[in-house]
């Protein structure tokens, strides 16, 4: 297994270029730039915030990095400092130089970036890949985190044709001519190609090759493992998994969760509600009397 990197360097300067533009666009608010090593290569972190209250860490989904949250930055930063995580072997600022072979890796990467940081007590929010690679770090690295927020996270069911299919026609639709892509979007239920700045970074993404772990189904005896508070949100349309089915599952495995289907969101869950995922991460320390629930956002 090779490591993920550019095809060659004009793919990555293209790249490059574009990422640093749209972090100067978009980012509200004042940042610090951190470097950190670990064993599978140097990860970069965008820092934004107070140095009080629980430090929140984000996780963005495949083929996404720090800039995919850009719109959360201003509401969670004015009460937390806000590590934005570009994962290494993801499109970004990151540099890989080791494989990141399976699921255990990709949690001792997360471990060595946070032990870098100094950050304990940590609320990570993991969107898709990146809440899999959460949960898979709080299974393998008990005591980091004190609790997870996952957007419709992976590792609940097989990747199949609904996913691929989803993501191929969402690629197409973003391509396509501004004027059309709000009636696109709704047809393929990705809300995601309405933003033209990670559009833009996507299209210079195309040089990149992207050799991660796939995502494995977790077991019954590894969720039966968590005991810190996380909340699992879910797209009522996800093309990865069954949310009902999904729901069942986690509310017989992990007392300690608390589980939210969002009627008429997809996958993209985290463009699609953006208020209100902020609204649930924000209000996260609530969890320890909600464990075991599980709603319906209205």
């Amino acid at each position: 297994m090779t490591v993920s990197q550019f095809k060659d360097a004009k793919a990555a300067e293209r790249f490059h270029t574009t990422y640093e533009q749209l972090l100067d666009k978009l980012w509200p608010a004042s940042r610090t730039l951190l470097d950190v090593p670990t064993r599978f290569g140097t990860t970069r972190v965008v820092r934004t915030g107070p140095e009080t209250g629980d430090p929140l860490v984000l996780l963005p989904a495949s083929g996404g990095n720090a800039v995919m949250w850009h719109r959360y930055v201003e509401a969670l930063s004015r009460d937390h400092a806000v590590y934005a995580v570009d994962t290494v072997g993801e499109p970004g600022a990151s540099a890989q130089t080791e494989p990141i072979a399976d699921g255990r890796d990709a949690a001792a990467w997360l471990d060595e970036v946070l032990t870098g940081l100094e950050v304990m007590d940590a609320h990570i929010v993991g969107c898709s890949y990146g809440g899999w690679i959460a949960l898979k770090h709080q299974i393998d690295h008990p005591g980091r985190a004190m609790r997870l927020t996952l957007v419709d996270p992976a590792g609940f069911a097989e990747v199949g044709w609904r996913f691929y299919r989803w993501v191929i026609f969402g690629g197409m639709a973003g391509l396509a001519p501004r004027p059309m892509r709000p009636w696109l979007s709704r047809r393929v239920h990705n809300s995601a190609i309405l933003d033209d700045d990670l559009m833009a970074l996507m299209r210079v993404s195309v040089g990149f090759r992207r050799r991660l772990p796939k995502t494995d189904v977790f077991a019954d005896e590894e969720l039966r493992r968590i005991r810190v508070p996380v909340q699992f949100l879910l797209g009522a349309r996800s093309a990865l998994h069954h949310s009902e089915q999904v729901a069942e599952r986690i509310a017989e495995l992990i007392p300690s969760a608390r589980v939210e289907i969002v009627p008429g969101s997809g996958h993209a869950l985290s463009t699609d509600e953006p208020e209100l995922v902020i609204d649930r991460i924000v209000n996260a320390a609530a969890l320890g009397g909600a464990a075991g629930s599980r709603t319906r956002a209205s």
